[in-house]
């Protein structure tokens, strides 16, 4: 009987999942509107990385651009939301707010001055973000070249892929599909999708999903 080891195929096994955990995290980023320097700096991986992730997810998709990645609906397979009944009946609830958006030049100055004189309380920082309460509301600081940008409005839902849909159906205009923004140590996590009112300007949805 022949006792030696079967050899093993080469490469890394095939993933449970249609897009690989690195794969997932730039289609994230990329159905947020980042660009691939963008996305590079922000997840501490080479430009190379991001293009070849990107290529790659564009390849089992079936996909040719980048827009229609940022407009596909795909939810990976260990989130909460992946196996959710999404109930396309039901009413469309809007609000209320959960968090506002604001622009700064200086996201360490911004971050000082909002704790330390306006007295908010701060919730968490990632690089050139930062969080803070305003009596349940968030406030949203993102670090960003040249003028400051109209502020954003993010109205909570309690379904986000069937508030995208009932939304898109009414005629809103939406910049991208609904997509994972943070994932807590908790496992929790953050979903928003984008459109845009009569005038052009971004409006958002926001909703949470948690663990079972």
């Amino acid at each position: 009987m022949d006792t030696r080891p079967i050899p093993r195929p080469r490469g890394r096994p095939p993933h449970a999942d249609v897009l690989t955990p690195a794969e997932w995290r730039v289609v994230e980023a990329v159905r947020h509107g980042m660009s691939n320097p963008e996305i590079a700096r922000r997840q501490g991986v080479s430009l190379d990385a991001v293009k070849y992730h990107v290529a790659n997810a564009l390849q089992k998709l079936g996909f040719e651009s980048r827009s229609e990645l940022k407009r596909w609906d795909g939810v990976r397979r260990d989130s909460p939301l992946h196996a959710k009944d999404h109930a396309m009946d039901a009413a469309l609830t809007m609000g209320p707010i959960g968090q506002v958006s604001r622009t700064v030049k200086d996201i360490a100055a911004a971050r000082d001055w909002y704790a330390g004189v306006v007295g908010l309380t701060h919730l968490y920082s990632f690089g050139d973000l930062a969080f803070f309460d305003c009596g349940g509301v968030r406030l949203f600081l993102s670090e960003g070249e040249g003028e400051t940008a109209d502020s954003i409005l993010y109205f909570r839902v309690p379904d986000i892929h069937a508030a995208h849909r009932r939304l898109a159906e009414r005629g809103a205009e939406f910049i991208n599909a609904p997509h994972l923004i943070h994932r807590h140590d908790d496992g929790a996590e953050e979903w928003m999708a984008f459109f845009k009112d009569p005038e052009g300007r971004p409006l958002a949805i926001m909703s949470q999903a948690r663990p079972a």
